[in-house]
């Protein structure tokens, strides 16, 4: 089994309001990171919210392998929130993918191309490549500690230095964090006349 492990309970401070919440391409932000573990085949997917979770749940649509799960821990840093999400998955499973909650135009079949590069290799910790910078891992079971023994406002990254680490490599450009509203309307896919959709915050 491979899991899913969707980070999404930040506060968001430099967006100015609850970010998870952001629509674009005419579903909240997080529902992207859902969707894309979704259309990868994952076997399971776990969101893990905190900030403003009531309002974030409220406005997902959830796939029948996916669930939510709350990180009091939140305001702790990233770190509590990976370790959450790692201690929800099914015993059963073999690996994580870790997904933020703020990068949208992923594409399932990267992450697909993750799944089969770890199951070819057995490696530890698999991560895409970009052209211009790294993209979401893969965690085996077996570095889970290492991650659970993680602190602050650092994830999956912080695990690299000093491990194998396969790399699966994409021919484009990183696609971007969602940080500020800016973000929001420079990754909004063009509509049929050329010219982005509007963003709207909830």
């Amino acid at each position: 089994m491979i899991s899913a492990v969707v980070l999404a309970a930040g506060r968001a401070t430099r967006f100015g309001s609850t970010k998870q919440l952001v629509e674009i391409d005419g579903k909240p932000l997080v529902q992207h990171a859902i969707d894309i573990a979704a259309g990868a085949g994952l076997d399971e997917i776990v969101v893990v919210l905190g900030h403003d979770a009531e309002r974030v749940e409220a406005a997902l649509e959830l796939p029948e392998r996916a669930r939510l799960i709350f990180n009091g821990r939140f305001a702790e840093g990233q770190s509590t929130s990976l370790a959450a999400g790692l201690r929800a998955l099914d015993p059963s499973s073999d690996a994580a993918v870790v997904l933020l909650g703020d990068q949208p135009h992923i594409k399932p079949e990267e992450i697909r191309a993750l799944v089969e590069r770890f199951r070819s290799t057995g490696t530890t910790i698999v991560r895409l490549r970009y052209r211009d910078r790294p993209g979401p891992a893969l965690l085996a079971r077996e570095i889970w500690p290492d991650a659970l023994a993680l602190s602050g406002d650092v994830g999956a990254r912080a695990l690299v230095d000093g491990q194998l680490v396969q790399e699966v490599s994409i021919d484009r450009d990183a696609p971007p964090d969602i940080d500020s509203l800016e973000d929001v309307s420079h990754s909004a896919r063009p509509d049929s006349t050329g010219s982005p959709p509007g963003a709207k915050t909830r």
